[in-house]
């Protein structure tokens, strides 16, 4: 909502539609998670994690294509293969001390940091985007490098909440590390949105800023020629006539 109220405070000129769905994505990603912690179903926590994909991808697209300024084409290309990386990490998983993809027969399998792999590559690409954005002075840069710097810290978190369940207690009830995994997501999303405001119209490339190229000489002969001649025609035009001399019988 908060992201919302900022995208609306905004001259109707820098909203875009992009904007709106990004904004829409994030209130799905908050609803499907309340379904999810509500009612701990498969079909719930297909709602809980669908939208987050999704956002991922959507986000990472606009940041390549309005941020770092990639044709949309290649911008595609790059979200696919973001996408089978995501699908590769969702089969990873650890058993005995080792990590990979399991065979189906494989015991005692588990998923790796409690299931927070899914989100490194998304952390990753965050941590990249900001950097190249800090390089070349993007004002969107900051609110990226923050949201990635709060993601690390939430992905942690969730990633020991089973480990440090039993320590984590508030009011004699044992509550773990996992609402400050949503609680920290909640201000890496209002970042990233804020973020998404800063559109490319704010990034000034040094192309835009280099001086032209000089004309050639014979365009610049030519040109000083013309304006020399246009100042001695006004010249001309602006001296005052002089009476004629009367004659002497």
């Amino acid at each position: 909502l908060a992201g919302l109220v900022l995208l609306l405070l905004r001259p109707r000129e820098e909203r875009s539609a992009d904007h709106f769905l990004l904004v829409g994505l994030v209130l799905l990603v908050g609803l499907g998670s309340l379904a999810f912690h509500l009612f701990a179903t498969e079909g719930t926590e297909l709602l809980d994690v669908a939208p987050i994909g999704i956002f991922m991808l959507v986000y990472l697209g606009f940041a390549l294509n309005r941020f770092l300024g990639i044709p949309a084409g290649f911008m595609v290309l790059l979200v696919i293969g973001f996408t089978a990386v995501m699908a590769l990490t969702m089969q990873v998983q650890c058993w005995e001390g080792a990590i990979g993809i399991p065979a189906p027969e494989l015991q005692g399998v588990k998923p790796c940091l409690n299931g927070s792999i899914f989100y490194l590559p998304a952390l990753i690409a965050l941590i990249v985007v900001g950097l190249a954005l800090e390089e070349r002075g993007h004002r969107a840069a900051p609110y990226l490098l923050w949201a990635a710097a709060i993601l690390a810290v939430s992905v942690t978190l969730r990633s020991l909440d089973m480990a440090l369940c039993d320590q984590a207690v508030i009011a004699g009830r044992k509550v773990g590390t996992h609402f400050a995994w949503h609680v920290l997501n909640g201000l890496a999303l209002f970042l990233l949105l804020r973020a998404s405001l800063e559109g490319a119209s704010s990034f000034v490339s040094q192309a835009s800023i280099a001086p032209p190229p000089p004309k050639p000489l014979t365009e610049r002969v030519a040109s000083a020629t013309e304006e020399a001649a246009k100042e001695g025609a006004a010249k001309e035009d602006s001296a005052p006539e002089q009476e004629p001399e009367p004659k002497v019988l």
